[in-house]
């Protein structure tokens, strides 16, 4: 994952040399090594280590960082062309471009929020983000404000001053024909925004088409192999089917290392991994291979041998490790009720709908089957004849049937318990319990048969209970190449009509991992408002103006347009870290408007009218737009091939690209829309200063 971030560090500056020239992308390459050596010695202060989350958000945060910087030594570069000196031009694109930046800034950061306030085990997992990402893009603005105006004084060249200055230098064929674009699209500013809702609105439509996912699938190489026997089987008898398993393990090329855990679950080596309770029916081995390719050609051979009748005893199942919180089967449904009786019919109900999907595997309970159970019912009468109590009875048959400790050895520098019980022939032949014989008051022989009676049940071996109420898990494995949400969303369908009729006091809820993201979700609700509240109050302090501040937070969604096509033609699920990516993406949009606004204001102020103060503004965006643009893009490729953070850069890579075309084309027509500009001051154009108030 390092190198991965060295690919991206290195992309940044290579677009900065190549775009900009050696000596000003020198400049605008020194903001990333200042930049992180802030973030670097905050982390270190706060006790923050380099992990997924963290390296994760530097690598996000790489392809932001560097926007101010090439906004800013653009600027000085254009001033210094016009024939500004290097203190002016330096000046100038302070006083220019600080305040939007900050505010632009900001409001990226403030996206993350809900990540870094969320309580759940989701939030637990990716709260560093909102404050890597945020100490990152604070940094990067101090950097450019402050570090790189400097640097640039120091370092730029002398730039030979333009004939004409800034016509001259915006006058060039390229921004010619941008600027005609230009005014053919706020001529057609209807036609325009009537395409981008339609594209909004196509986006959201495609929206059901992508595929869901909450955390994926893991890139360790570990497969995990879970050995289940019927409740109250013992310890031993697992031991040997476990061992059946290890064999042939041991006999395949990609397990280099076997590793059995019998009567309990294997200790908590990962974080999303879950300790299962001690229980001597149950075994976890975890195989340890070179790599994903060799763990998926292991796991199916092993599901294949599973298939063909390898420990047969056992239930066995082939899982790996996953991100994001601990779920021990991504499809579960939890029924509850007050009879276990009525319980059992209706989880074999639900079952049954599971088993039938052929989108499911290894569909199980909780509960198990129903095991035979020894039952002693024991007449009192003849107790008291005898001179014995029913705990006297209990007591010899513990120490009949499970025995009881009567000594103890020493082992080396162990002390083992030495426990005494009756032979194992006569124990576990339930033909042969009735003829125990216990001892009487006065020492004599007494047969069990002669206090009481022996019967075989067939119960259930463990009852779960949720909220005090019997409750039985049906859960299953999902076939590969599937997304659980996208599963259980049609389980749940095939499920309807059964919840619809069950009788009262039963119901039938979604567990798994669609229960976690649930609870994800439920914990950033609280932190929305407060996020919503801190953008509006970030932005009306940059525009200082309601009707502005609604246009500019109406671009924050926008980015959906470019996301939804990118996720589709890659066929990538759209998960948490892609919602992470789609909130940072709002904050980019927004930041771009920020910045656009403050330059057609600036326009305004300098004398234009308000069509060419737009046209104008556009125009001397373009460059640093799609510079940054491409910086953030090419930055967030190396990221594509990450198991974690693959979805969140194909979000970013497919947003950043719409959402630099829509700043460039489709926000000079919405502005113009929201301030009723008309072009080459037409009649019924506003003037500059009320144009930039007025209400839509």
């Amino acid at each position: 994952f390092m190198v991965k971030f060295f690919v991206a560090l290195l992309v940044v500056m290579l677009v900065s040399f190549v775009s900009m020239g050696w000596r000003v992308g020198m400049v605008v390459a020194a903001a990333v090594p200042l930049t992180l050596a802030v973030v670097f010695v905050v982390m270190l202060a706060t006790g923050k280590n380099f992990d997924r989350i963290t390296l994760g958000s530097l690598i996000l945060a790489l392809g932001l960082l560097v926007d101010d910087a090439i906004i800013a030594i653009e600027m000085m570069v254009v001033k210094m062309e016009e024939g500004h000196d290097r203190i002016a031009a330096s000046a100038y694109a302070w006083s220019h471009t600080a305040a939007p930046m900050l505010s632009g800034t900001l409001v990226t950061a403030v996206g993350f929020m809900p990540n870094g306030f969320a309580r759940s085990t989701a939030g637990e997992y990716t709260s560093n983000m909102f404050w890597i990402v945020g100490i990152a893009l604070i940094a990067s603005w101090v950097v450019a404000v402050f570090f790189t105006p400097y640097l640039g004084v120091k370092l730029l060249p002398d730039f030979k001053k333009v004939e004409g200055g800034h016509e001259a230098i915006y006058g060039t064929p390229r921004y010619n024909r941008f600027r005609a674009l230009l005014e053919g699209v706020i001529r057609r500013k209807w036609l325009v925004a009537s395409a981008v809702v339609g594209l909004f609105v196509l986006a959201i439509l495609g929206m059901g088409v992508v595929k869901k996912q909450f955390f994926p699938i893991s890139d360790r190489p570990e497969v995990l192999v879970e050995v289940q026997m019927p409740y109250g089987t013992s310890i031993n008898q697992t031991s040997a089917a476990a061992a059946k398993v290890e064999a042939w393990l041991s006999r395949q090329k990609e397990a280099r290392i076997v590793t059995a855990y019998i009567g309990q679950g294997a200790p908590r080596f990962y974080f999303s991994l879950g300790p299962e309770l001690p229980d001597p029916s149950f075994a976890k081995i975890v195989v340890r291979t070179d790599d994903q390719e060799e763990r998926e050609a292991l796991k199916g051979r092993l599901r294949q041998a599973i298939s063909d009748g390898l420990a047969p005893e056992a239930r066995l199942r082939v899982t790996q490790l996953v991100f994001g919180p601990y779920s021990p089967f991504p499809v579960a449904y939890r029924v509850s009720g007050p009879d276990p009786d009525k319980l059992r019919d209706i989880a074999a109900e639900v079952q049954k709908v599971l088993v039938a999907s052929p989108m499911m595997r290894t569909v199980n309970t909780d509960w198990g089957t129903r095991t035979p159970t020894l039952h002693f019912t024991l007449q009192q009468d003849r107790l008291q004849a005898v001179g014995l109590s029913s705990s006297a009875v209990a007591q010899q048959l513990q120490f009949l049937l499970s025995g009881v400790p009567v000594t103890t050895v020493r082992e080396d520098i162990r002390t083992v318990q030495v426990v005494a019980r009756s032979a194992g022939n006569v124990r576990l032949d339930p033909a042969r319990i009735a003829d125990f014989t216990l001892a009487g008051a006065n020492g004599q022989r007494i047969p069990l048969a002669q206090v009481g009676q022996v019967d075989v049940r067939m119960e259930d071996p463990i009852i779960h209970r949720r909220d005090r109420v019997p409750t039985i898990t049906v859960r299953g494995d999902i076939a590969e190449g599937l997304q659980p949400p996208d599963v259980s969303a049609a389980i749940t369908r095939q499920l309807q009509p059964l919840m619809d009729k069950l009788p009262g006091g039963y119901r039938i809820e979604q567990a798994g991992s669609i229960e976690e993201s649930g609870k994800a979700t439920v914990a950033m609700l609280p932190i929305f408002p407060i996020m919503l509240a801190a953008t509006l109050l970030i932005i009306i302090l940059q525009v200082r103006s309601i009707s502005a501040m609604v246009m500019v937070f109406l671009t924050s969604p926008l980015g959906l347009i470019g996301v939804v096509p990118t996720l589709l033609l890659f066929q990538k699920p759209f998960g948490i870290n892609a919602l992470v990516g789609l909130i940072a993406l709002s904050g980019i949009v927004m930041r771009n408007t920020l910045i656009l606004i403050g330059q057609i204001r600036h326009n305004e102020e300098a004398g234009l009218d308000p069509f060419s103060a737009v046209v104008e503004a556009t125009v001397q965006r373009a460059r640093p737009v799609i510079l940054t643009a491409l910086a953030a893009i090419l930055a967030f490729i190396p990221l594509t091939h990450s198991v974690f953070w693959g979805t969140l850069a194909y979000t970013l890579i497919g947003g950043t690209f719409a959402g630099t075309i829509l700043t460039l084309v489709f926000l000079p027509a919405m502005y113009s829309i929201w301030f009723k500009i008309r072009p080459d001051g037409e009649p019924g154009a506003l003037p500059a200063r009320v144009a930039a108030t007025a209400p839509a």
